[in-house]
């Protein structure tokens, strides 16, 4: 069966497919063809719904009736996730009344921020491109994530909130639920649970040849030093992305029961293989 999977341009992304894309890590039920996309762009794509599989914010969940969320494949944050960065300190009533540029309005991160701060004005722009915004003072402040949330301080700014940390404290150390794989409900939950099963093999074989992974996922560094591409992947590749397991799922559901009695989601049937 050919099926269309999506996926960022990131490193941490590259390494968990590392095995499925290279040929590696076959498997008798899917042949794959692979779409590389920013994340917001995925997140729009799985309200059409266009790809078979692909990674999506795990706020976006709120917004595609039409996937089922796999139980591999997911980006959490153990302790540590998106950073709020401005130029200099500000208090949580200074940022809500404050421009800020965040990276998506279907982000994980833009919807933790508002579960802190409440609604707040946003500028959208690619997640690349906000810690200059921020220096060169576009906007007050900026959430930053990926690879940036470990290179900001480059730019010469600072970090005012922590949202990782927030949310660590807020559940008492549930991960920080950002980034997941979904697949079309239309294939059948059998289905559905192979393809978990393929994209699990992938992301263990990365695990068992790191080396060879970083390699290929350093091709999606950007440009940024070595060192911090693999501080990157080993921050957010991790037990849970194998298998979010109970501790996964709990904070997934979690972080839309608070955004729900928050009214920034509606309610809906989220669906996890």
């Amino acid at each position: 069966m050919e099926i269309s999977v999506g996926h960022t341009p990131d490193a941490d992304d590259a390494f968990m497919f590392y095995g499925m894309f290279s040929g590696k890590v076959t498997s008798p039920h899917f042949t794959v063809t692979h779409v590389i996309e920013d994340i917001e762009n995925l997140n729009r794509k799985a309200t059409s719904p266009e790809l078979d599989v692909t990674a999506v914010s795990v706020h976006a969940c709120a917004h595609i009736p039409d996937y089922t969320v796999l139980r591999s494949g997911g980006s959490f944050g153990i302790g540590y996730g998106p950073i709020v960065t401005a130029t200099k300190d500000m208090s949580v009533k200074e940022l809500q009344q404050a421009k800020i540029a965040i990276p998506g309005k279907m982000t994980s991160a833009f919807l933790l921020l508002q579960l802190i701060i409440g609604k707040f004005d946003y500028v959208e722009m690619n997640f690349s491109d906000i810690p200059l915004a921020v220096k060169d003072g576009k906007v007050d402040a900026g959430l930053v994530i990926h690879e940036t949330q470990l290179s900001y301080s480059q730019e010469g700014i600072i970090k005012i909130l922590d949202v990782g940390e927030w949310w660590d404290k807020t559940t008492d150390g549930l991960p920080v639920p950002l980034g997941i794989n979904v697949m079309k409900d239309s294939f059948g939950l059998e289905t559905i649970r192979k393809f978990d099963e393929f994209l699990q093999e992938s992301i263990q074989f990365g695990l068992n040849h790191v080396d060879d992974a970083m390699e290929y996922a350093m091709e999606y560094g950007r440009g940024k030093p070595k060192d911090l591409i693999e501080k990157f992947v080993k921050m957010y590749v991790n037990n849970v992305t194998v298998n979010m397991g109970e501790s996964g799922e709990k904070s997934i559901r979690k972080f839309f029961e608070m955004a729900i009695q928050k009214n920034l989601v509606q309610k809906f049937n989220l669906k996890i293989a």
